[in-house]
């Protein structure tokens, strides 16, 4: 089947591009501009005014110079100038107008440049503010990765203290366990072996000890001693006896034990009166003081006056 054909393009100029629409102007300048034309077309009126009756006035005033110039005339001319007075005043009164309006136009574009500014200021504002919203969450992302990676070294120093400690608790549990275990198979090991006879454990026989008589219990017995020696009067235990007194110290009295008695005192001080104890006796008063009245205890009376 054959393929439809294509319909030639048409061939022309290019539409032109369209020109950039100019700026809507704010309402007060555009009342301002509108004022200024109306002000600009009323001062080129009465202009034209004014120079026509400039020429009415002129040709009048040729007509009242004139030899044969009649009071007509002169009225004219006279009315001529007048009305050109009138005219140059109203064309004043247009001009001054026209001040006023251009006056009003720069005002009012003042005003429009000011609040053209304070509209592209708070449009930069709403698009900083705009640019910040957008910025805002790439810097919370990045203040939480700074954040989340200071609180995690942080928190990571904190749990290897943590950890050591228990590690080190963990470790002393640990081997307070295997000694108790230990000192548990030491007990069972010690169980477990047979039981020994009691008393001291014998010792090893030797050669000599298997061969010959059983051996003595206690301190070996002392070697032999010479021949003189074992004539002699068996060995006394204890303290050696003392040498032997002379003659005379035999046939004294026994030596009496404990204190020695106290010398012999003088036959007078024998069939004297015993020895008192305790405090002596008071010196004999004499005869008068005996004979007198009692003492009487307390404080002595007083004198008589």
């Amino acid at each position: 089947m054959a393929r439809p054909k294509k319909a030639p393009a048409k061939r022309g100029r290019k539409p032109a591009a369209k020109k950039a629409e100019a700026p809507a102007l704010p309402k007060a300048v555009a009342a301002a501009v509108k004022a200024v034309e109306k002000a600009t077309n009323a001062v080129a009126a009465q202009q034209t005014k004014v120079e026509a009756a400039e020429k009415k006035a002129a040709a009048a005033k040729v007509k009242a110079a004139a030899l044969k110039a009649t009071a007509a005339s002169k009225r004219a001319a006279t009315t001529a100038n007048a009305k050109v007075k009138t005219e140059k005043e109203k064309l004043q009164a247009a001009k001054a107008a026209l001040r006023d309006a251009k006056t009003a136009l720069k005002v009012a574009e003042i005003e429009a440049k000011a609040e053209e500014a304070a509209a592209a200021a708070k449009a930069a504002v709403a698009a900083f503010e705009e640019q910040l919203t957008g910025k805002a969450d790439a810097d919370l992302a990045k203040a939480v990765a700074a954040f989340e990676a200071k609180w995690r070294k942080t928190r990571a120093k904190q749990d290897a203290v943590k950890v050591k400690a228990r590690a080190k608790k963990e470790e002393a549990k640990a081997k307070a366990a295997a000694k108790k275990l230990k000192a548990k198979a030491q007990a069972a090991a010690k169980a477990a072996e047979p039981k020994a006879k009691p008393g001291r454990p014998a010792k090893a026989k030797t050669a000599a000890a298997k061969d010959g008589a059983p051996k003595r219990r206690g301190r070996p017995p002392k070697a032999a001693a010479p021949a003189a020696a074992k004539d002699a009067a068996p060995k006394r235990r204890g303290r050696p006896p003392k040498a032997a007194a002379p003659a005379a110290a035999k046939d004294a009295a026994p030596k009496r034990r404990g204190r020695p008695p106290k010398a012999a005192a003088p036959a007078t001080a024998k069939d004297a009166a015993p020895k008192r104890r305790g405090r002596p006796p008071k010196a004999a008063a004499p005869a008068a003081a005996k004979d007198a009245a009692p003492k009487r205890r307390g404080r002595p009376p007083k004198a008589a006056k």
